[in-house]
C-alpha cells in the first residue's frame, strides 16, 4: 500500500510540474518510453546487467540485475520497487540513483557509464520523469537480430567500416539498435570492434566480429589480407568437393596449401586414423610396391571394409557415451550392462548401421539394461545413484548436438540464443524417466512415465511442457516424449545434428574441428569454413548417414593427404587445414602400435587375453570420480570418461609420458622379448637391413642418408650384439615421430 502511494504522489508532482510550467505547454509531450523496450536495452548496453557486474549471480553492492536481462519482470521490481524513491525517484527523477551513479555523480564502482548530455542517459531520465511505467503487455519479443554485412575483407591493416544492427519483433517490425548493441571481436589481432559497430582491420588472417541484442548473438566474418609479395595461387588438383571449398578460402587469404605427402607417410597416416595402429612391414611392403594410380583410394576401401575400423569407432562412441562398468551400485554390478552397451555398439559400427538410425534407437529404448543394449544410454551417460533429468539433457545435448544447453538453466545462454524456455523444455522430455529394479540385483529396467510432471521453470515455476531446441510450441503426444525426440533428433532436416556429426568426424581425421572444440557449437563460436561444414553435413545426410561413405570421401580429398611440412606463406595457419596438422596419438592407439611393432601382446584386468588397447574401458568408476582403468591410460591421457566433454581425450605430451616411454615397462620389457631382433640376427639380415626394418616397422620408412650413417655407427663391428640394435629400436620408439600422427 505504501508503494502505491508513493508512485501515486510521484504522478502527480510530475504532472503538476507541467502544468505550472516545468514543460511548455508548446511542447509536445515525449512519447511514453518503456522498461522492456527502450531501458532493459540501455543496462544492457553500459554492462549493468553483465556477468561482471549486477548481472552476478549475487549481485554487485547490494544491486541484482538478472544476467543479460532475461528476467525482466524482476529486474523492473528490484529497480523501482525494491528501494522505494532511491534507485528511481519519480519525485525528483533527476535525484535517481539509477542516473546519479551511472553517470558518475555519486561513487561508482563501474564508474562513469554515459554522460548526462547523452541518449543513454536521456532514456533513462525521460521513462522516470513518465512515472516509471512498467510496459510488460505492450512489448512485442525480439525475434532475430540481423547484422548490416555477414562478410566483410580488407586489403589492408588500417582499414576500417561501420557495421549497423537491427532488431526483428514479432510484430514484424524492426528497428536500428546499434547504439543499444554490445559488440566483441573473437581475434582483435586480425579485427577489432568499438563500441559503435566500427570495425578496424589490424593484421592479416580471418575472424569473427559480433553483436549482441537482447538474447541473441549474430556475428560477420572478416578477412584481412595479407600483402601480394608475388603470391601467386599453386592452382592445386582437387579430387572432391571438400578440396573446392578449402581451396577456395585458402585462395581468398593468399594461403597456399603444403605439397601432396608421400606413400609412407599416407599409409601410416590413414593406417593410424582407420585402424588405430601402426603398419605392419608386410603393409608397407605391398603399398610401396604397388604401382597403381589409385592405389591410396583402394587403400582406403580395404582400412574402412576391416573390423579394425568399426572397433576404433566403437571406441570413439564408448568415449562419448562414458561406458563404464560399476557405478551407482556395488563395482561390477554394471559390467555385464556395460559390455551389453558396448557390444551393442560394435554390431551397429560393424554392419554400417545409418548414424542416424543407431542413435535414434538409444534414444527411444526401454527396457532391461542387460538384454537391451541400447537402452544403457540412461545408464551410463550421467552416472548418478539416481537419474537426473537436468544433467541428463545437458549432456545429451552436448553429446548428439554440440551444444552445451546447460548453460541456460539459471539464465538465458551468454553466448547463443538459448532461453531458459529452451532449456527447461527440453529437460522436460527426461523428467518421465524411471529406474527400477530388474529380476536379479544387476538388472535395472528404464522406462519413460509419460504421467510424470514436466519440468518447472527456476524463475516462475511455470511447468514446461517437452518441446525440441529452437521450437516455439511443445511436441504434440500423450505417451513417451522420447519418441518425438527421436524423430526430431536424427531427421535429415535437422542441421544442428548432421553439422554435429560431420564436425566430429572431421576432427577426428584432421586433427582439430571445423567448429572447435567440437562439442561447443554456438553463434558465438561459428565454424572457420561454413561452406565447408555445410557441405559436409549435406553430404551426410544425402548417403543416408553412412559413416564410412563420409570418411571415404575425407580421406581420398587432397586435403586429408597434404604434407605436414608448412611453406612460407601457411606456416602460421592453424585454422584453414592448408597443411597436416601434428597429432599426437590418442593413449589407446599408441599402445596398440607399440603392440603391433614390438610383437609383444599386452593384458587387460577383466578382459580376455589378446583385447586391443582401444577395445577396452574401465570396469569401475562413475562415483568414484575419473577412473581410466590402467595407469598406462592415466599417464598418456584417455577419456576417463568422467564427463561427456570432449577435452576429456587429452592430446597434449607431458614430462611423465616421455619419462615412462623413456624407462617403464612398455617399451623396455618388449625390446627383446617378442624377439623381433633376435629374430632378423638370426636370419643372418645385414645390419643395414635390420636398421632399416626397424625404421619400416616403427615410422614406416626407411632411414635417410644421415640417419644411415648414425645408425651404422652405432652397431659398429658387433654386427651380432643384440643390444645395439635394441638401443636403436628404443630411440625409435621414444622419438616424436613415433608418438605422433603427422
Amino acid at each position: 500500500m505504501f508503494k502505491s502511494i508513493v508512485k501515486w504522489f510521484s504522478l502527480v508532482v510530475v504532472v503538476w510540474s507541467q502544468l505550472v510550467g516545468n514543460v511548455s505547454a508548446a511542447e509536445p509531450v515525449a512519447s511514453e518510453v518503456g522498461f522492456r523496450r527502450d531501458v532493459m536495452p540501455v543496462l544492457f548496453r553500459a554492462g549493468c546487467n553483465s556477468g561482471t557486474c549486477h548481472g552476478s549471480a549475487r549481485g554487485k553492492d547490494g544491486f541484482m540485475l538478472s544476467l543479460f536481462g532475461y528476467d525482466a519482470k524482476g529486474d523492473y521490481e528490484r529497480i523501482v520497487n525494491e528501494i522505494v524513491g532511491r534507485r528511481v525517484n519519480t519525485a525528483a527523477p533527476e535525484q535517481s540513483l539509477l542516473l546519479l551513479k551511472a553517470t558518475g555523480a555519486v561513487a561508482h564502482t563501474g564508474g562513469k557509464l554515459f554522460a548526462n548530455d547523452s541518449e543513454h542517459y536521456q532514456t533513462l531520465l525521460r521513462w522516470i520523469t513518465q512515472g516509471a511505467p512498467d510496459d510488460s503487455d505492450k512489448v512485442p519479443e525480439t525475434v532475430a537480430v540481423i547484422l548490416s554485412e555477414d562478410r566483410l575483407m580488407f586489403e589492408k591493416a588500417g582499414v576500417g567500416k561501420a557495421l549497423k544492427v537491427n532488431a526483428r519483433a514479432s510484430d514484424g517490425s524492426t528497428r536500428d539498435v546499434t547504439k543499444l548493441a554490445r559488440f566483441f571481436s573473437n581475434n582483435e589481432s586480425v579485427a577489432k570492434i568499438d563500441a559503435n559497430g566500427m570495425v578496424t582491420s589490424t593484421g592479416p588472417g580471418d575472424t569473427n566480429v559480433f553483436a549482441r541484442f537482447s538474447r541473441f548473438t549474430t556475428g560477420a566474418e572478416v578477412i584481412v589480407l595479407p600483402p601480394e609479395s608475388g603470391f601467386k595461387w599453386p592452382n592445386p588438383p582437387e579430387v572432391n568437393f571438400i578440396d573446392k571449398l578449402v581451396f577456395e578460402r585458402l585462395n581468398k587469404l593468399r594461403v597456399a596449401p603444403s605439397e601432396l605427402c608421400d606413400d609412407s607417410t599416407f599409409l601410416r597416416r590413414v593406417t593410424l586414423d582407420l585402424a588405430a595402429r601402426t603398419p605392419t612391414i608386410a603393409e608397407y611392403d605391398s603399398f610401396i610396391a604397388d604401382t597403381k594410380p589409385n592405389k591410396r583410394a583402394v587403400k582406403i576401401d580395404e582400412l574402412l571394409a576391416n573390423d579394425a575400423f568399426a572397433d576404433f569407432w566403437t571406441a570413439i562412441w564408448g568415449e562419448q557415451l562414458r561406458i563404464m562398468g560399476g557405478d551407482y551400485a556395488p563395482v561390477g554390478t554394471l559390467v555385464k550392462a556395460a559390455d551389453t552397451y558396448y557390444e551393442w555398439i560394435r554390431k551397429q559400427m560393424r554392419a554400417g548401421r545409418p548414424l542416424n538410425e543407431f542413435v535414434a534407437e538409444m534414444v527411444a529404448s526401454s527396457g532391461s539394461n542387460l538384454s537391451n543394449g541400447p537402452v544403457n544410454l540412461y545408464t551410463m551417460l550421467v552416472h548418478k545413484p539416481q537419474f537426473e533429468p537436468k544433467s541428463f539433457a545437458a549432456d545429451f545435448s552436448q553429446v548428439f548436438l554440440g551444444v552445451q544447453i546447460q548453460c541456460a538453466e539459471c539464465h538465458n545462454h551468454p553466448f547463443d540464443r538459448w532461453t531458459m524456455d529452451d532449456y527447461y523444455g527440453f529437460v522436460s522430455f527426461f523428467t518421465g524417466m524411471k529406474r527400477k529394479p530388474g529380476v536379479e540385483p544387476r538388472e535395472r529396467r528404464i522406462f519413460c512415465d509419460p504421467t510424470a510432471a514436466p519440468a518447472r521453470h527456476l524463475v516462475d515455476g511455470r511447468p514446461m511442457p517437452a518441446k525440441v531446441l529452437g521450437s516455439i510450441d511443445p511436441v504434440k503426444t500423450t505417451g513417451d516424449p522420447r519418441k518425438e525426440l527421436a524423430v526430431w533428433l536424427t531427421s535429415p532436416e535437422n542441421e544442428m545434428f548432421s553439422r554435429n556429426l560431420a564436425n566430429r568426424i572431421w576432427a577426428q581425421l584432421l586433427g582439430r574441428g571445423i567448429i572447435e572444440p567440437v562439442d561447443d557449437v554456438r553463434a558465438s563460436n561459428p565454424p572457420v569454413n561454413g561452406p565447408l561444414l555445410d557441405a559436409l553435413s549435406k553430404r551426410l545426410v544425402e548417403s543416408k548417414f553412412d559413416l564410412r561413405t563420409l570418411v571415404r570421401d575425407i580421406c581420398n580429398s587432397r586435403v586429408y593427404q597434404l604434407s605436414a611440412k608448412p611453406n612460407p606463406s601457411n606456416f602460421r595457419d592453424t585454422r584453414q587445414f592448408s597443411h597436416a596438422h601434428l597429432r599426437k596419438l590418442r593413449a589407446d592407439v599408441l599402445l596398440d602400435s607399440v603392440i603391433v611393432v614390438t610383437g609383444v601382446k599386452r593384458g587387460f584386468s577383466g578382459f580376455p587375453e589378446g583385447t586391443r588397447a582401444i577395445d577396452y574401458y574401465p570396469r569401475s568408476g562413475g562415483t568414484e570420480g575419473p577412473n581410466f582403468g590402467d595407469a598406462f591410460f592415466a599417464t598418456f591421457g584417455r577419456s576417463s570418461r568422467g564427463t561427456v566433454c570432449a577435452c576429456e581425450t587429452k592430446r597434449e605430451p607431458t614430462l611423465s609420458q616421455t619419462l615412462h616411454m623413456a624407462v617403464g615397462d612398455t617399451v623396455r620389457d618388449r625390446l627383446n622379448a617378442g624377439g623381433v631382433i633376435k629374430k632378423m640376427v638370426d636370419d643372418k639380415f645385414t645390419p643395414d637391413q635390420i636398421i632399416e626394418n626397424l625404421y619400416i616397422r616403427t615410422l614406416c620408412r626407411p632411414p635417410n642418408a644421415e640417419e644411415k650413417v648414425a645408425m651404422r655407427s652405432l652397431v659398429g663391428d658387433a654386427v651380432k650384439d643384440t643390444s645395439a640394435y635394441e638401443d636403436i629400436f628404443w630411440s625409435l620408439l621414444n622419438c616424436s615421430e613415433f608418438a605422433f600422427n603427422h
